[in-house]
């Protein structure tokens, strides 16, 4: 038996936020990020609306990008004290992620970070709140997913948090938020989307109700990203909804190892000038990921059923792959996201030699690649992976070298 778990209510479309308006509660935590969503009027905008539904509003402001551990717990103290019974997060993925990750603490108060990381472990939720996910950005697709992502600093590893408990009750996708996000941002997120979507499609958890829509999103996305990139806003409004629908795709038919390995890379070099972005991360690990994974026949199989719905043409199943890997690759050219971790520069950017150093990627390859076996995303990918495949795979990633194993 498998399950498939959405929000119980989805408003998308130009002026879906005044939704908020129909609310019916007490008090509501907001809880936003860096400031854009001030900037921009979106917050003022979101407490106006919930104070004309009768609610007592408190913020909880400052979320930071890949949010921590304690993050959480001083926002999961503040609900504590206010005791709202609507939690409202609002921006990327980060505030929403964390948000989540708040509710469960503050509905169990005594639960320990590690038994949240239990996978399908969460106890039930909405004793005392219920959850509404309102994004800014066009790829974590977190307003729909049964996932949180937290960053444990002190060891430097991403933990997911997966339980369809902390599905949200209501999800808000209007596309006057996104429209707000930097160029830089789309890129990411917009690549990010696109992993979502064909990990989803080849997931040994897909079913037909993921199936659908994870090709269409992949068809959506190919046919919107690059524009919404370059200041397209009515392809913007495209994108918001195809991260949804790969959303709703792989919050029910899981992941694969892209997620797996971006988690475990993503905040480990931190030392040395900044994060993998999470979305640079998919885009730069994916073309390698399904050359490693078509080696499988029935993932080459379903890669090729991709391809054909892209119409990017081949006489067989590994011209299609070859097609497909080619495509994507193209796709980060022209986002200008790096093709491997050694030209990965501490902006973002591609250039010659990135912040990673060889010497320092190879003396901690190891313990990322046994993490990254370890991870919740892991078990659902189409074709099996060890350690020591793990560590060929990552050093093709950094190299930016044929998956010939």
């Amino acid at each position: 038996m498998a399950r498939f778990t959405l929000p119980r209510d989805l408003y998308h479309g130009e002026g879906a936020l005044e939704t908020l308006k129909t609310l019916k509660g007490t008090r509501a935590m907001v809880c936003v990020g860096g400031g854009s969503m001030k900037k921009f009027g979106f917050l003022d905008k979101v407490t106006a609306y919930l104070e004309e539904a009768g609610m007592e509003v408190k913020l909880f402001e400052g979320i930071e990008p890949d949010p921590s551990v304690d993050t959480v717990m001083r926002g999961a103290k503040e609900m504590e004290a206010f005791q709202p019974d609507w939690i409202v997060a609002i921006g990327g993925g980060s505030p929403i992620d964390a948000a989540k990750a708040m509710w469960i603490k503050y509905e169990y108060p005594e639960i320990t970070f590690e038994e949240m990381c239990v996978v399908f472990g969460i106890p039930e939720l909405r004793r005392k709140a219920k959850f509404c996910a309102i994004p800014s950005t066009s790829g974590t697709a977190t307003e729909v997913t049964a996932f949180s992502v937290i960053t444990d600093y002190e060891k430097g590893i991403k933990y997911p948090l997966a339980d369809f408990e902390i599905t949200p009750d209501i999800a808000i996708v209007d596309p006057a938020l996104a429209e707000t996000m930097p160029q830089k941002l789309t890129a990411h997120t917009g690549m990010d989307a696109m992993t979502h979507a064909i990990e989803a499609y080849v997931s040994t958890a897909n079913s037909d109700f993921t199936d659908p829509l994870a090709i269409f999103a992949i068809k959506m996305i190919q046919e919107n990203l690059i524009d919404s990139y370059n200041g397209d806003m009515s392809k913007r409004a495209t994108m918001h909804n195809a991260q949804c629908l790969a959303g709703m795709a792989f919050s029910n038919a899981l992941l694969g190892i892209v997620h797996s390995m971006a988690h475990k890379t993503g905040a480990i070099f931190e030392d040395f000038g900044a994060h993998i972005i999470h979305g640079a991360a998919n885009a730069m690990y994916l073309p390698k990921v399904i050359a490693y994974n078509a080696k499988d026949e029935t993932a080459k199989k379903r890669y090729g059923v991709i391809a054909d719905f892209m119409n990017l043409g081949g006489a067989n199943d590994d011209e299609k792959v070859a097609n497909l890997i080619a495509f994507l690759r193209d796709m980060n050219d022209k986002l200008n996201i790096p093709q491997c971790i050694k030209n990965y520069g501490a902006d973002s950017y591609p250039c010659e030699q990135g912040f990673v150093p060889e010497e320092v990627f190879l003396e901690r390859l190891p313990e990322i690649a046994k993490n990254a076996v370890a991870d919740a995303c892991t078990g659902s990918n189409p074709r099996s992976i060890n350690p020591e495949q793990m560590e060929k795979l990552l050093k093709c990633c950094y190299y930016d070298t044929e998956v010939d194993f």
